[in-house]
């Protein structure tokens, strides 16, 4: 049986063994400061069964997107990434986005997030005039766990990897938000406002749930 490859990270705040599965960073175990390392071996013994289930789960999802090498998508459909030497910025030319040559990837997030509130902006403008609602300020973020939020001030959070996803995916989040102006829990009376206002936001999270680790931007060729 062939050894997984992990990475082992000590933490003041852990209190115990965690094993965590990442597309980007692959497996890492977390161990409590004063934990000997023996334990990370033992937790990969104990989680291999889970650990090689999420890894097969990943495998198919990224087969299933498509992902490929200086591809990224956009909104449901593939951009393709150029890279031009001494290029900074990123400019998109009809299918093609001009990219750093190198690492592109922190000029590639800037764009993204330049582009995430010009989508994002107009989509919750209709939502809330639809709804008959106002929201407050709108911040564009990269959280790693989160897709967007609401605050009881009604302030607005979108992580700009929605536009990795599918159009549709972006406005049902959308919609989520909205309806926590109005209803600001996940109580029966939300997911029923939800429900009315867009029907098939159930499909939307679980392809939110299966694909939305996978949702990065691509490293630069090797």
């Amino acid at each position: 049986m062939s050894e997984i490859p992990y990475s082992v990270r000590r933490s003041e705040r852990a209190r115990r063994v965690r094993v965590s599965v990442d597309p980007e960073a692959g497996v890492e175990v977390v161990l409590p400061a004063r934990a000997p390392r023996r334990e990370a071996a033992a937790a990969m013994v104990e989680l291999r069964p889970w650990v090689e289930r999420r890894l097969r789960t990943l495998a198919r999802a990224r087969e299933e997107l498509g992902l490929r090498p200086g591809v990224v998508p956009f909104l449901g459909g593939p951009l393709e990434l150029e890279p031009e030497p001494g290029r900074s910025r990123v400019t998109r030319r009809g299918e093609r986005l001009l990219v750093p040559a190198g690492d592109h990837r922190p000029a590639l997030e800037r764009w993204f997030r330049r582009r995430a509130r010009e989508e994002v902006a107009p989509r919750l403008e209709r939502a809330c005039a639809a709804a008959g609602t106002r929201h407050g300020a709108l911040t564009i973020r990269g959280q790693r766990t989160r897709w967007a939020s609401c605050s009881p001030r009604g302030d607005m959070s979108f992580n700009w990897r929605l536009l990795l996803a599918p159009e549709p995916v972006l406005d049902a989040v959308v919609w989520h938000e909205v309806c926590h102006l109005e209803v600001l829990d996940h109580s029966p009376r939300f997911w029923a406002l939800l429900e009315g206002r867009c029907p098939d936001y159930r499909a939307h999270q679980r392809w939110l749930r299966r694909y939305g680790p996978l949702l990065s931007l691509p490293p630069a060729p090797a």
